[in-house]
């Protein structure tokens, strides 16, 4: 609904295109809007607007901006209160950023640790198994190298 109603104003068959609700029926629904006074105030007005509406009344004089703010149906205070917000938005990054940076890297090193003392551990244990392997097919395939050719090997020996 709020695309529909001023400021954006967006036309009802873009807005119905997009959302795949019927003209008919978002036609409706912002005759109602309009007529119960909801579209009144500063809820219909989107992000995007609000800050399209304090950089279009930025460089305004005082009874500029009276006469916009009258033409849209806003007053001063609202606008003055999107100013402070939008302002607010850009300001100074939190000192706690510095904090939380610093505990990330200590954070990241101990799991680099971790990581390289665990890589460490599997590349023993992978050589430990491959050397028990060799050692188990060694002692299981033994012969006898004083048989002579041909003859079985001693089952008793």
């Amino acid at each position: 609904m709020a695309r529909l109603l001023p400021p954006e104003s967006s036309s009802v068959e873009h807005v119905s295109h997009e959302v795949g609700i019927s003209v008919a029926t978002l036609e409706r629904w912002r005759a109602n809007a309009l007529a119960d006074g909801s579209g009144a105030g500063s809820p219909r007005w989107t992000a995007a607007a609000r800050l399209q509406a304090v950089i279009v009344t930025a460089a305004m004089d005082e009874a500029t901006r009276s006469a916009w703010c009258r033409e849209q149906g806003l007053y001063l205070a609202e606008l003055d209160a999107w100013k402070r917000d939008a302002i607010a938005g850009l300001g100074e990054p939190r000192a706690t950023s510095a904090l939380e940076a610093r505990q990330d890297r200590r954070r990241v090193k101990e799991l680099e640790r971790e990581l390289h003392r665990k890589d460490r551990a599997l590349a023993e244990t992978a050589a430990l198994r491959l050397c028990c392997q060799k050692n188990s097919r060694r002692s299981s395939t033994k012969a006898r190298t004083h048989d002579p050719p041909g003859r079985p090997p001693d089952p008793g020996a």
